[in-house]
């Protein structure tokens, strides 16, 4: 990728040694982590013991949310739109308490590790879990991972000039290497350190970036005027270039904008994007199994809040920024010219997702830009590795034991070790790709793909967890009626293309004139309509089969008939003689080698003396919902407070 001449280069001796502190810190925090708990049972390897207490939980849930892609794409649409962006980060902090205090009461005493292992106890059969496993898998592959990489990448290229795949493939590996061995634990702890190196970075920059453009009145003043100043050399023949393309909005400092001619119309910014958060921050597994992990419903519910608190600060950390950037660079950030924007940054539609990686080359000093560095590294880690432990989970406990019903806990774990280098391998595969789909609305274009796909799964989960009367063939057809909409929208759109100001899309206005964020509102009621209908025309589940499943039965101490319980006793049969038949085949092999020893033990393999039929237990057991009268009020309290702060920021930036 070419670049502008006048690019800073991360090579001095200060930058440097601050990154390599960074990754002693990180690396070092990771093995601690992993004398912490048991790695060698599907509970502590996956759900880290269960022993997480609020402060790691809540930290964990932004690392694991705030990625490079935000970085890049939140600064980026910022700079080409302003801070209606916000928005989505803003959307959060209800949603968080939704999650809290509503979801994660019925995944917890429906004593489940993954989201599709809920759906399979709630409704039962194996096609609506199978469903959900594959089209997560997707998402976490072809959306999340690309576009962290991206982001990732654009980063590296502008501050230190390394080639694409070098970079890339040494960041996953390391990533790999303590998600392989550290497991949940190690992620938690990983985050947590990584989180305050983030929010620190992001403020030492969001300071110079201010003092830079001389203050938050300068920025309302000198925004609107961001003009570049190359754009009068485009051809009028060639080029369908109207003041629009160029010109910053008139509406650049509104969170609520007209719902017909607004980017991020005010509907869709109030619903849609509560659809899609709902999906995200309540059913998607990288959330909620951090949640699984707390030690109790107490822990989870002042973690949403420390996360909810923290996701005030992307406006103020990464938004301002942007649009700060497009003030500083018009010409680069806000290019308007194809042939200038491909010098500038690679692609032609536009430069807007330098912003933030140009500021840090540009503004900071010496070692603090190794800081900076060090903060899109921890982002970019984090995010990644979130996915690679969640998709881990999801494959093995979803896809594995259907495929191998008899496998014990340590292939299990095993197996999931294994997937996750096969991700890495898929995403050092998929970097050509990621490179050509460069665009100049990154976080967009992970928005619009996941109101496209994700308001079925909130609809059924939502429907699922407060309507006892939804049964498994309403929310079978509901899952694929929306995929099929949301399919009918998604491959035109892919196909004709979103288009840019320069080169309009000529995709029909009526598959594609509706507001990608509308789209989703009206594919969430569709699917809920659908899943409702037929739900009540065929046999509803009985109450026996309901406990502890659904929110109003989430106190119930009856003995609740699993409607997957007959697979759940084959896979146990299974279990119990592969085990009888491994201690026939070892019986003569009962010492290893020191160093296999070692490997195990830095794998978390375990202690193999102790029995494995036993093991299971340990995941069994369900853990207790109630709480201490004193901590539920304090909890309860802050969280009115939250969302206090919340309504008046809102109404501040209407």
């Amino acid at each position: 990728m070419e670049t502008s001449s006048d690019k800073v280069i991360i090579n001095n001796p200060a930058d440097i040694i601050i990154i390599v502190v960074y990754f002693i810190v990180v690396i070092g925090v990771g093995i601690w982590s992993m004398t912490r708990t048991n790695r060698g049972t599907v509970g502590g390897y996956f759900l880290a013991g269960r022993t997480m207490t609020w402060w790691p939980v809540g930290a964990s849930l932004f690392a694991s949310n705030i990625g490079s892609g935000h970085f890049v794409g939140l600064a980026g649409t910022g700079a080409a739109s302003g801070i209606a962006v916000g928005g989505f980060e803003w959307n959060a902090l209800f949603i968080v308490l939704l999650l809290g205090w509503l979801f994660v009461p019925v995944y917890l005493t429906a004593g489940v590790i993954t989201m599709p292992q809920y759906l399979k106890k709630r409704f039962g059969g194996t096609r609506i879990s199978l469903y959900l496993s594959i089209i997560s898998l997707f998402l976490y592959i072809f959306t999340k991972i690309s576009v962290d990489m991206f982001s990732g990448a654009v980063f590296i290229q502008q501050a230190l000039g390394w080639n694409i795949y070098v970079a890339v493939i040494a960041l996953l590996l390391i990533t790999a290497l303590y998600t392989v061995t550290g497991g949940l634990a190690a992620l938690m702890f990983t985050d947590t350190v990584q989180t305050f190196v983030i929010i620190a970075g992001a403020f030492v920059l969001t300071g110079f970036s201010f003092a830079e453009v001389g203050g938050y009145n300068a920025l309302l003043e000198k925004y609107s005027s961001a003009l570049p100043t190359n754009f009068t050399s485009l051809d009028p023949e060639r080029y369908n270039i109207t003041p629009q393309c160029y010109t910053p909005r008139q509406d650049a400092f509104s969170l609520l904008r007209d719902p017909t001619t607004g980017d991020l119309p005010w509907p869709g910014v109030l619903f849609g994007i509560a659809i899609v958060g709902g999906w995200y921050w309540c059913t998607d597994q990288v959330i909620v199994q951090r949640c699984l992990a707390a030690r109790s419903l107490t822990h989870v519910k002042a973690g949403c809040i420390m996360c909810g608190y923290l996701k005030l600060l992307p406006m103020f950390l990464m938004v301002f920024p942007g649009m700060i950037s497009r003030v500083l660079y018009p010409d680069e950030v806000g290019c308007v010219v194809p042939e200038e924007c491909k010098r500038v940054c690679g692609t032609e539609v536009g430069c807007s997702n330098i912003a933030y990686p140009k500021l840090v080359v540009s503004i900071m000093p010496n070692g603090l830009r190794g800081l900076m560095l060090a903060v899109m590294l921890a982002a970019l880690m984090s995010s990644l590795a979130s996915i690679f432990n969640s998709s881990s989970t999801l494959f093995t406990m979803d896809i594995w034991t259907r495929i191998r019903p008899q496998a014990n806990e340590r292939e299990l774990i095993i197996v999931g070790r294994v997937w996750v280098l096969c991700i890495v391998a898929i995403s050092i595969c998929w970097i050509p790709v990621v490179q050509a789909a460069q665009s100049g609305q990154l976080f967009d274009y992970i928005q619009s793909v996941s109101s496209y796909l994700a308001p079925p799964i909130a609809s059924v989960f939502l429907l699922a967890v407060f309507v006892k009367r939804v049964n498994e063939k309403g929310a079978f057809w509901g899952l694929i009626g929306g995929l099929m909409m949301g399919l009918c929208r998604m491959l035109p759109e892919f196909w004709f293309g979103t288009g840019s100001c320069i080169f309009p899309s000529n995709c029909p206005f009526l598959v594609c004139g509706i507001h990608y964020l509308h789209f989703g509102i009206i594919l969430f009621f569709c699917t809920s309509v659908l899943v409702l209908l037929v739900s009540h025309c065929t046999e509803p589940i009985e109450d026996q089969h309901l406990h502890r499943l659904v929110f109003s039965l989430r106190h119930s101490k009856e003995e609740r008939k699993d409607l997957d319980w007959e697979q759940e006793e084959k896979a146990r049969n299974a279990q119990r003689e592969a085990a009888e038949r491994k201690k026939k085949n070892n019986s003569n092999d009962q010492e290893k080698s020191g160093i296999c020893h070692q490997i195990g033990r830095f794998c978390g393999g375990g202690n193999s003396q102790a029995p494995e039929e036993e093991e299971p237990e340990q995941t069994e057991q369900l853990p207790d919902i109630s709480e201490e009268p004193l901590w539920k009020y304090i909890v309860d309290a802050n969280a009115l407070i939250m969302m206090a702060v919340a309504v008046f920021m809102w109404g501040y930036y209407a």
